[in-house]
Order: C-alpha cells, then structure tokens, then sequence
C-alpha cells in the first residue's frame, strides 16, 4: 500500500541531502577533508556520520518497528566517533558515493512500508514522547528529526566550503 501523501512527502524530502552529496562532490576531496571549524569533524566525517545513522535506520530501526518492538539509538558520543574514524579509512569521493547509495537504500525501504506502520506510536529508547515537542514517537516523526539534523550539517558544511573556495 506505501505511505500516505504527507508521509511520503516526508520521505521524499530525504531526497534533497542525496542530491547535495551530487552537488558536493566535485569539491578537491582534500578541501572535504579538512575540518570545517576549529574542534569540528571535517565535511567528510560529517558525511560518515549521517551514513552510519542512515545505516542504522535501515538496518535496526526499521526492522524494529516492522517487529512491534521500539526504536533502539545507541549512545551518540561513540556511535559518532565510530563514524568519523570510518571517514578516515576511506576517499572521499568513495564515502560519497556509499552515503548516497545508503540514503537512497532508506528511502526505497521507507517507501515501501504502510502509513499505518510509519504512523504507529512507538517507543525511542524507551521513551514514547519526544521531551521537546511531547509529540508521540512515530518512525516518521523520526525520520522528521533525521531530515533537520541533515540540514543542520549540510549547513555547516556549505558554510565551510563558501569560505574554503
């Protein structure tokens, strides 16, 4: 059946940060690099990181959800340090194209489930209402989430690289 029309439209709208990776891409990968503030990851740890929550997503969460079970997040701190010694191990150009595939790979599995199961309350590491709004989880009031904190860094990246160019 697929999700509903705004859920889709949420869905959707991961889309834009596949289509900055393309934009990025041709940057000098030694400019990506680089970090992007004095104690900030570089552009290409930022793009680990949300690669390796991508992974998460797709691979723990959704399954979880799809389960009857509750949406499980790791501690950020390691989890994040993870992602961005990754970013070192690999090209730049290579991590791109991997953080595309994987955002990609999201969407089609978040597209393909009902809107009763992106609608579902469900609990976040065992909360089941988001302490900021008091919305009820849901996986799309995640993903929601997912989509601002993309923004977030690809913010902080486009900043770097205006005054890197």
């Amino acid at each position: 059946m697929g999700p509903g029309r705004e859920s889709e439209k949420v869905i959707r709208e991961l889309g834009a940060y596949s289509e900055w990776l393309g934009e990025i891409s041709t940057v000098e990968p030694s400019i990506l690099e680089e970090r992007v503030k004095e104690g900030k990851w570089s552009a290409s740890e930022i793009i680990a990181h949300i690669l390796k929550w991508d992974e998460h997503l797709t691979n723990r969460v959704i399954p979880a959800v799809l389960d009857g079970k509750g949406m499980e997040f790791p501690q950020f701190g390691p989890f994040n340090d993870r992602a961005a010694a990754y970013a070192r191990t690999v090209s730049p150009g290579a991590l791109i194209e991997e953080a595309q595939d994987t955002r990609n790979q999201l969407i089609s599995r978040l597209l393909e489930l009902p809107e009763k199961v992106l609608v579902r309350p469900v609990s976040s590491n065992g909360e089941t209402h988001c302490p900021h709004t008091g919305q009820p989880y849901t996986l799309i009031y995640i993903i929601g989430d997912f989509i601002y904190h993309d923004r977030h860094h690809r913010k902080q990246v486009d900043g770097f690289l205006e005054d890197a160019q």
